[in-house]
């Protein structure tokens, strides 16, 4: 009697553990569904969202337009949470008029702690003294994630907090990229 008892509790609980496993398993699998689902953001019409509730320091994103310009053109943008490890990604990329972008070229300039001409992140940093930007996540190009050489990345903040042994293993930075033959601007931030 108590060796069938046993054989009765060990087959329900490995039935059980099935059970919870192929249900565990489920609801896994629609969790992540969902997160990447809302992983990219790409939508203008949740710029305000992202700005002013979902990007949560400020202070890397002071320089980003409270609201999209009426006068701005060809909208692309581009929010990325992050996820455990990932960074968060903020891009908001438009044209505006000549004499707009002349004049944040001025400003920028003038502010900017770093300067490099077209790139990314991975060349920006391999630089003397050169600090992490950003891919160009906004570009027309989804396989080229490269500033071209218009560009010029006006990087306005940069922090390392990571290690003596590991420099930018965690940090942020931010900043603009303007090109002016195009009257483009990329206001951007990461952190990671």
């Amino acid at each position: 009697m108590k060796k069938s008892l046993v054989k009765i509790i060990t087959v329900f609980l490995m039935s059980m553990g099935g059970i919870g496993l192929v249900g565990g398993g489920f609801f896994l699998s629609r969790a992540l569904d969902q997160r990447q689902e809302n992983q990219i953001v790409k939508d203008t019409g949740r710029y305000q969202e992202v700005r002013s509730r979902l990007w949560l320091n400020k202070a890397q994103i002071n320089h980003f337009p409270t609201e999209i310009p009426t006068d701005a053109t060809e909208i692309r943008f581009v929010y990325s949470p992050g996820y455990m490890q990932g960074g968060n990604v903020l891009q908001l990329r438009m044209k505006q008029p000549q004499t707009r972008i002349d004049y944040l070229i001025a400003k920028y300039r003038q502010a900017a702690k770093y300067k490099f001409r077209g790139g990314n992140t991975n060349e920006h940093i391999e630089k003397p003294n050169g600090v992490p930007t950003t891919f160009f996540h906004t570009s027309d190009d989804a396989t080229d994630n490269t500033f071209p050489f218009d560009y010029e990345i006006l990087v306005l903040g940069a922090s390392d907090r990571g290690s003596k042994d590991f420099k930018w293993n965690h940090g942020d930075s931010y900043g603009v990229a303007i090109n002016r033959r195009t009257s483009e601007i990329v206001y951007w931030a990461e952190e990671w």
